[in-house]
């Protein structure tokens, strides 16, 4: 696939130019509209590695490869296509990495090789499910080999997961001053949180309610990952292990911002009752029902 075919522009085409021509063909093939969802994903896939000015240089690189004959056969090619798919899914704008390509495009194919860079720095940034919903900064700081410490904010999306990783470039290592300094990798983690459970953009919370609100029905107040309270009807006779939805409390989606949905669970509590009147009078009930 070629991707500036794609999108109906040329190998020159400025960062303006390819945004346009992006939202021309997405809002025409959008699956939504009556489009073709097969071409409104190779216009995604399109997209997503001409806008970034590395996958840009290395899908150029690609190219000229197979043009110049530089042995990046036909079979090559597709492997290539198809890492490059994965990594814009799974690595966002660091395309080769954990891939087989990796090393090829760090040395290059035969005679063409790309010019050398410093090494890449890895860090964590570790946030938490309050720190998703609103979107965070972070200072941090990390040494390089040259015993300098480098200190940079860290801009954490809305609606980021655990296990993405931010890509800064030129932020790296700069121990080879020949060379162009390499890439800070932001790996984001998200631990497990008291509380509430995520399912991609959807939170999950559990409560308990005493097995006699449960029977003559209730209504309980929830307070949401953003502390805003919302009343929530249990109706007569609820089960245990019943689950109401709340839609647009969840956390928001990295595309769209829109917020998944909040997901209440109920547990029942049998409270523990030793007065024997009362005991009785539960026996009485039950006599009476059944």
């Amino acid at each position: 696939m070629d991707y500036y075919s794609t999108l109906g522009v040329s190998k020159s085409a400025s960062d303006k130019e390819l945004k346009q021509a992006y939202k021309k063909a997405s809002m025409q093939h959008h699956p939504d509209r009556g489009g073709d969802e097969n071409k409104f994903k190779e216009i995604n896939e399109a997209y997503s590695t001409l806008k970034d000015p590395h996958k840009r240089g290395m899908y150029d690189h690609q190219q000229t490869a197979g043009q110049g004959g530089f042995g990046f056969n036909q079979q090559n090619r597709s492997g290539f296509e198809e890492a490059m798919r994965q990594a814009n899914a799974q690595y966002g704008n660091n395309p080769f990495a954990g891939t087989q390509f990796e090393h090829h495009f760090q040395h290059g194919f035969g005679q063409q090789q790309q010019t050398p860079r410093n090494q890449d720095i890895h860090v964590r940034a570790v946030v938490d499910l309050k720190d998703v919903l609103t979107g965070k900064n972070l200072i941090v700081q990390y040494k390089l080999q040259t015993g300098r410490t480098e200190t940079v904010t860290v801009d954490i999306p809305k609606g980021a997961k655990h296990g993405d990783t931010i890509q800064y470039q030129g932020l790296g290592d700069e121990g080879h001053p020949r060379y162009p300094r390499g890439n800070l990798l932001v790996r984001i983690q998200v631990p497990k949180d008291k509380y509430w459970q995520r399912d991609q953009d959807n939170l999950s919370i559990k409560k308990v309610i005493n097995v006699f609100d449960l029977l003559l029905g209730c209504v309980i107040i929830i307070t949401t990952l953003d502390k805003k309270q919302l009343e929530l009807k249990i109706p007569q006779g609820t089960k245990p292990g019943a689950k109401f939805s709340i839609p647009g409390y969840g956390l928001p989606n990295m595309q769209t911002h829109q917020r998944g949905n909040m997901y209440v669970a109920i547990d029942v509590e049998i409270p523990l009752i030793t007065d024997v009147n009362t005991l009785n009078k539960i026996q009485h009930i039950k006599n009476e029902i059944q």
